[in-house]
């Protein structure tokens, strides 16, 4: 099965070797053909801290590295 990649923006930078990145996506309401936003943070490792806070970078899917991390920092935009 093929590792799901996100596009998304860096929100924080503050944890050592991890960004926070929001990412968006959208769709249409099913019933009121109303186009919806919805957000989603994801956090993401960052071996080398070079990412900083604005930026928008890719992220794939990878093992587990922590509680909350199972996603790495592919590239910047």
């Amino acid at each position: 099965m093929p590792k799901r990649i996100l596009q998304g923006v860096v929100v924080s930078d503050k944890t050592d070797k991890t960004v926070v990145v929001k990412v968006e996506r959208s769709f249409l309401h099913p019933l009121l053909k109303k186009t919806i936003r919805r957000t989603k943070k994801y956090h993401a490792h960052d071996e080398s801290n070079a990412i900083k806070v604005g930026e928008q970078v890719r992220i794939i899917e990878c093992p587990p590295k922590s509680k909350l991390k199972t996603w790495e920092v592919v590239t910047g935009k």
